[in-house]
């Protein structure tokens, strides 16, 4: 078979030239640039057997026992068993990065997370979640950071917001962090209202429920208090079992002094699900940051850590940190 280069696009000269690589099969291509022959072998067959090996062996490394053993710890919020039999792995890939990573920032070892993470997205470039993960990680090491370094990770966490955005707009996670960002980073650190205004739009048309808590916290932000009470209201309405709605609400009657009728819609949560983490962890942190509720805060706190948590729950360590501030240790 002869085929003029001329008439073939390079991505394909470089595919080709890829393919056929250490390859050979009884079947040749011969390409002719100008005067010049060149002589490529591509074994078509071996190519495509190649490939399935390759999806084999992925399938496989994915499915490992100890991989597996590891998510499952992870799930149970057992972040150190996760940890050390992801280490031991001796060969990995993006999915073990990525999992290494959520592992570190869970045991609050950002630097250690976003390390891995940065490996997890160089394996897999088009992962959301991963992007994600290490936006997460940057802005926490922005958070514990001196003012020399917080800036420059805080350009990283909103790079990565980004990049998770883009490359999967129906990531509600990525693009819910990525509005937290804007909301409250200044404008020299690609922050503004203007912005998370944009974006808030955006997420009203993928989630309704979401759009009103996205409107109550810019509305809050503009000191627009009113509105953003009927926001939040409007969210609890639309939404009345998700017990975050409720306890959104709860908050920001706290953060307004409207203590009582905070302590109201507290009880209202309580009522959707008493034992939820959520409520347990929440309302304690309030008690605690108002200084108030104390022996209250404490019970609480001792009720979260006998819960049965997942990686979406604050992890114990943080709730052990507030235990002990409550206990004005």
């Amino acid at each position: 078979m002869y085929i003029d280069w001329r008439a073939v696009s390079p991505d394909t000269f470089f595919t080709l030239i890829g393919a056929s690589r250490n390859l050979s099969n009884p079947f040749g291509i011969y390409w002719v640039w100008g005067s010049r022959w060149i002589r490529m072998k591509v074994a078509v067959h071996m190519l495509r057997l190649s490939l399935l090996t390759l999806a084999a062996a992925l399938a496989l490394f994915a499915a490992s026992p100890d991989f597996s053993r590891a998510l499952k710890l992870y799930s149970r919020t057992d972040y150190e068993r996760s940890l050390e039999l992801l280490l031991s792995l001796p060969s990995k890939n993006g999915e073990v990065y990525g999992l290494i990573g959520r592992n570190y920032y869970m045991l609050g070892n950002y630097k250690k997370a976003t390390d891995h993470l940065v490996k997890a997205t160089a394996a897999e470039p088009g992962s959301s979640e991963f992007w994600m993960w290490l936006g997460r990680a940057w802005g926490r090491r922005a958070e514990t950071s001196s003012v020399f370094t917080a800036p420059g990770f805080a350009g990283k966490s909103r790079e990565a917001f980004e990049t998770a955005v883009r490359l999967d707009p129906g990531n509600a996670e990525a693009m819910n962090d990525l509005f937290e960002y804007y909301l409250q980073a200044p404008g020299f650190l690609g922050g503004g209202l203007d912005k998370a205004s944009s974006l808030a739009a955006r997420i009203a048309r993928r989630d309704k429920v979401e759009g009103y808590w996205a409107q109550a916290r810019l509305a809050e932000k503009r000191k627009e208090y009113g509105q953003a009470e009927q926001q939040l209201r409007s969210a609890a309405e639309l939404a009345p079992q998700q017990i975050g709605r409720v306890i959104d609400l709860a908050k920001f009657l706290a953060r307004r002094g409207r203590i009582e009728e905070s302590e109201q819609a507290f009880e209202q949560a309580a009522r959707i699900s008493p034992n939820h983490p959520k409520l347990l962890y929440e309302r304690a942190e309030l008690y605690i940051r108002e200084k108030r509720n104390m022996a209250t805060a404490r019970a609480l706190l001792e009720r979260y850590l006998k819960s049965d948590l997942t990686p979406d729950d604050p992890p114990r360590s943080q709730a052990e940190r507030l235990l002990k501030e409550a206990a004005g240790g």
